[in-house]
């Protein structure tokens, strides 16, 4: 594993300065203290090739074995996607490389793709790496959203193996699109003359919007749903559970799912209070941190979940 943050914090303090909000305020209903975020000059790309080379070296995997390179990200740097840079990157000038837009359930639905091609051998060694910079997106005018993201990359490195070894356990995936109208970040045009009475436009993006009451209901039911599945499925006990990992949204959402599961607030795995929600980035960054620290370690079962804007969702259990 591997992750990367901007340098630059921003803290609920600062936030106040700028909108009619307080840390305590900010605190209370997400749990979130501050976030890092990309400067002006800053890319995801260059964050994002940081957490990949850290994941790399970690993995003592040299970039010339890479096959695949998965970036999942719904804020690329390039419209036609970042990837590509990441691979050049940290020199894997023999894979593949392509972004994955999923939003917050991204990193899920890479790491499932990544195993389907490494299953049927097309890969033998994946780089998947889950990054956002929503902060480009927010309008830093709106409390409701602006003080909830932040910028973030996170990466795994995944090898073959044997199918008993398989650390895949299960997974599930899915989307609601009839929820899309709950979170948000729409195009926007302007026309443009072109001639002969035709007309055509020109493309950008708006301000990222949410209706926050309904995402919150979507996730916590969506999260106990699931990952429920997910134990039956595979008859796994919830006490069987080392740790908890999921999209680092709400600390009111992780402590809902842990409480319906019965599990300890000690095996949720959250670092939200540092970086706030950094979108398909979160997962990988907050297992890269438990990995560093010490606190995962190898043979443990993690039950993980991502969930966002489609509104998708995704689920997996995962023997580190």
């Amino acid at each position: 594993t591997g992750s990367c943050a901007p340098e630059s914090v921003v803290t609920n303090d600062h936030l106040a300065e700028i909108v009619d909000t307080s840390d305590e305020w900010i605190q209370q209903r997400t749990g979130i203290r501050c976030r890092h975020i990309l400067g002006p000059e800053e890319t995801l790309g260059s964050i994002s090739t940081i957490a990949a080379q850290r994941a790399l070296d970690k993995a003592g995997v040299s970039a010339e074995d890479v096959d695949m390179v998965i970036l999942a990200t719904s804020t690329p740097d390039d419209l036609f996607g970042t990837a590509t840079a990441i691979a050049a990157g940290v020199g894997a000038t023999k894979a593949v490389a392509f972004d994955l837009t999923a939003a917050c359930s991204g990193f899920v639905f890479g790491l499932v793709t990544a195993a389907q091609y490494m299953r049927n051998g097309a890969s033998k060694t994946t780089l998947v790496v889950g990054a956002d910079c929503l902060s480009r997106w927010v309008d830093w005018s709106d409390r409701g959203t602006c003080v909830l993201f932040g910028d973030g990359a996170g990466a795994v490195v995944l090898q073959e193996t044997a199918p008993e070894n398989d650390s895949l356990i299960g997974f599930e995936m899915g989307s609601d699109g009839g929820g899309r109208g709950s979170l948000y970040l729409p195009t926007c045009t302007k026309a443009v003359a072109l001639g002969g009475g035709n007309e055509g436009a020109n493309g950008g993006y708006t301000h990222l919007g949410m209706n926050g009451t309904e995402v919150f209901r979507f996730a916590t039911s969506t999260v106990n749903r699931v990952l429920r599945n997910l134990l039956d499925a595979h008859s796994v006990k919830p006490e069987e559970i080392d740790w908890l990992l999921l999209h680092q949204a709400n600390r009111r959402i992780m402590d809902s799912a842990a409480k319906k599961l019965k599990l300890p607030l000690e095996k949720v795995l959250c670092n939200l209070d540092e970086y706030g929600n950094t979108s398909a980035g979160s997962i990988p960054l907050a297992l890269d941190e438990a990995v560093r620290d010490g606190r995962v370690k190898p043979g443990q079962l993690v039950a993980c979940m991502g969930f966002g804007a489609g509104l998708s969702w995704g689920g997996a259990l995962l023997r580190m």
